[in-house]
């Protein structure tokens, strides 16, 4: 278009000024238009966010890809996906195979080395002297090239120890007590190329301590308590390539230049130390370093010019670090990075600016697969979920987006049946019809939080990732999670009060202790204040609580993870591992004190017949209240204890327990309380009845009306009932029962 326009000028002189704005704009426009597609080598250019099927003219979205699916149909979007990263498990695959080869020749190869300890094995140059109770360095003739002490009882390496083996190629020092080396221990190795020092004591390194191994290559001294490094503790590596430091107890890294020293360094791993703060200059000397691991450090902010001479970087870890803040510009300068790693690191600033740089990154780790939204470009971000929801759907698993539906309907469906139902049934004791009909109205509101769950992951099917981070920050997340709240605190509370009432009314049944109608309703009504109250206070302060329901996609505040605020994880650990597990405990021993009074009464009053099969049937149902309760609470209580000890909680967990555990008992109280109990039965019975009596006599004449009893507590079985205990004289209230 530029070309059309230089033409037209050199015909039209006059309009060139009015004309140059008009096509400036255009060219722009095109060329932003051009950006939002990119050819990726096969002539096929996929808008943003969508990557080839290789020579297909098929384009696949991002969480398709390396999701160990042939999405394509020819392998294509799950080709490539592995990452090069991982030098601890290379080192290891090439050590290993080196020692496997070494081990297979020993007995065919003829030693050279002369006097060889008996507890060493030798084949050609190469002695292996492995867990055999050394306490010093063996001597052997000068030629030796590779000599293997693992496993030994090594407490220091003095000056000049090694001096004479000028040939020594290989040396391998892990595993042994090593806690002082001398400022001259490797005086002379002028031909090492790897050495070894892993899983030892040291805890310092003198200067100049290489400073004649001008040929090393690898130095590895994992595993160790060194305290800190100077500019000169790696004075003369000139032909280093790789250096891991990791799992020492490094707190800082020198102000002067750590690696001016080591200008071959491709590889540097200071992975698991108590770094806390990094200098600008820290790296600047590393002008071909391709690899660098700070993971599992203490780094709690950035330098913004760190990365400035680091143009070979392919590779870089940064995960599990306290990091508050990354500058947009971070990662500007590293125009060759592969791999990004950000596991672990809440990125409260996060855009797409701070990875659009990045154009040849490939593989990308985050802690919330949210963020895959902000590299669009990158074509394998993980994770893919958080075990609760996915990329592409608010609930990750099929399971669980089938049976929130089951769940919901079951809940919802028996409760307000129960509701419904209950005015008809002829029970004298209407104040225990009142608490029943609260406590469904209570687990109906779990049934609704869940329906609102599910539709949510209707209306998100397949994109949920562009709304993941808006849902759970939204007020509608916010108020659904304070319904499930509030169902769970009432219907806890409902239930140790009906308990209560039940043990008072059992075990002192003389002691005219139970509520009457006011004090009853005023019971009713604290309960459901109280709820109100547990359920919307996180909502009321923002500062001290935070985000307290938007932690998952399911807005339930079940388990604490690292972004919660420490006032959320209290009021948590107080409502979940206090009141409710209180209330646990008091229904459980308030069944338990029941069982045992109706036992014990069962046995001194002779004159009821087959008292034991009562007390079985009676044990039954006592069994399967404290049960369900049990079996919804014990794995909450479990998994809030887990998260105080710090222990990793998968977010699949949660998924489960929210979706089946947590309702357990929402669906299972109207069967408990009311559908199986005598009065009901009787109820359904009569209806029968009735209508038996229409079918075969056509008229309302010659129906018999059917009178049942309501001797017994609603909570009492229809099953094996004896005549005796059929009568209605004896009894007025059925809660005396």
């Amino acid at each position: 278009m530029s070309s059309i326009f230089l033409f037209f000028c050199s015909q039209r002189e006059m309009l060139c000024g009015y004309l140059f704005y008009i096509f400036l704009a255009l060219e722009v426009n095109a060329l932003h238009a051009t950006s939002r597609t990119e050819d990726f080598g096969f002539g096929i250019a996929c808008p943003l966010g969508y990557f080839p099927c290789g020579n297909f003219t098929k384009c696949l979205p991002q969480l398709l890809h390396c999701n160990g699916i042939d999405d394509c149909g020819n392998q294509a979007d799950e080709d490539n996906c592995g990452d090069n990263s991982g030098w601890s498990q290379q080192l290891d695959a090439i050590y290993d195979k080196r020692m496997s080869r070494y081990a297979s020749q020993l007995e065919t190869d003829e030693c050279l080395i002369d006097s060889v300890p008996t507890e060493c094995l030798c084949r050609g140059l190469e002695l292996d002297c492995d867990d055999a109770g050394l306490h010093i360095v063996p001597s052997v003739s000068s030629n030796v090239t590779m000599m293997s002490l693992k496993g030994n009882l090594l407490k220091k390496l003095v000056a000049n120890g090694f001096k004479k083996y000028q040939d020594l190629k290989y040396l391998y020092l892990q595993n042994n007590n090593i806690s002082f080396v001398s400022g001259h221990a490797f005086r002379g190795l002028y031909n090492l190329t790897k050495l070894y020092l892993s899983h030892n004591k040291i805890t310092f390194l003198k200067p100049c301590v290489f400073e004649d191994l001008h040929k090393l290559e690898w130095l590895i001294i994992e595993n160790n308590t060194i305290k800190c490094v100077s500019s000169l503790t790696f004075y003369g590596l000139n032909s280093l390539i790789l250096l891991v430091l990791m799992n020492n107890s490094l707190a800082q890294l020198p102000d002067k230049r750590l690696c001016q020293h080591m200008p071959r360094l491709n590889w540097l791993v200071l992975r698991r130390n108590k770094i806390s703060s990094l200098n600008e200059n820290s790296f600047s000397a590393l002008q071909r370093l391709a690899e660098l691991d700070l993971a599992n450090n203490k780094i709690e902010s950035l330098p913004p010019h760190l990365f400035k001479d680091l143009k070979e970087l392919s590779q870089l870890n940064l995960s599990y670090n306290p990091i508050q803040k990354i500058q947009a510009g971070q990662f500007d300068y590293l125009i060759k990075l592969n791999s990004l790693s950000l596991e672990g690191i809440e990125i409260t600033n996060i855009q797409r600016r701070m990875f659009r740089p990045l154009r040849d990154l490939s593989h990308i780790y985050f802690k919330k697969f949210q963020y895959c939204g902000y590299a669009p470009h990158v074509r394998s971000c993980k994770p893919n979920t958080d075990g609760i929801s996915s990329f592409e759907n608010l609930l990750a698993s099929i399971i669980q987006r089938i049976f929130v539906w089951v769940v919901s309907a079951v809940t919802c469906f028996g409760n307000i049946f129960v509701i419904c139902m209950r005015p008809y049934i002829r029970s004298e004791n209407k104040l225990h019809a009142l608490s029943i009909m609260s406590l469904c109205c209570a687990d109906c509101l779990m049934g609704i939080y869940l329906f609102v769950i599910g539709a949510f992951d209707l209306k998100y099917r397949g994109e949920y990732n562009k709304h993941a981070q808006l849902w759970m920050d939204s007020i509608h997340c916010q108020l659904v999670g304070s319904l499930a709240v509030l169902s769970t605190e009432v219907s806890v509370l409902l239930l140790t009060y009906l308990t209560l009432e039940k043990y008072i009314c059992i075990v002192y049944p003389f002691r005219f202790l139970k509520p009457g109608k006011y004090r009853t309703i005023s019971i009713l009504v604290l309960i459901w204040i109280i709820g109100f109250v547990v359920a919307f206070i996180p909502l009321s302060n923002k500062d001290f609580f935070q985000n307290y329901y938007g932690t998952n996609g399911v807005c339930f505040p079940l388990h604490s993870e690292q972004p919660e605020s420490t006032g959320g994880q209290i009021y948590s650990v107080i409502i979940f591992l206090g009141v409710n597990l209180i209330a646990f405990i008091i229904i459980v021993f308030s069944y338990g004190s029941m069982f045992y009074s109706v036992h014990q009464t069962a046995i001194t009053a002779m004159e009821i017949r087959n008292h034991v099969k009562k007390e079985m049937t009676l044990a039954k149902r006592f069994f399967f209240i404290v049960f369900t309760d049990a079996l919804c609470w014990i794995p909450i209580f479990i998994l809030k204890l887990l998260s105080l000890l710090h222990v990793e909680i998968p977010g699949s967990i949660t998924s489960w327990v929210v979706i089946f555990i947590l309702p357990i008992n929402s669906a299972l109280n109207p069967l408990l309380y009311t559908l199986t109990t005598r009065p009901f039965k009787e109820m359904i019975n009569q209806v029968w009845q009735d209508y038996k009596q229409r079918r075969s006599s056509g008229s309302k004449s010659s129906q018999k009306m059917y009178g049942p009893s309501f001797i017994w507590v609603e909570m009492w079985p229809t099953e094996d009932t004896s005549p005796e205990l059929t009568k209605p004289a004896p009894y007025t209230d059925s809660s005396e029962g």
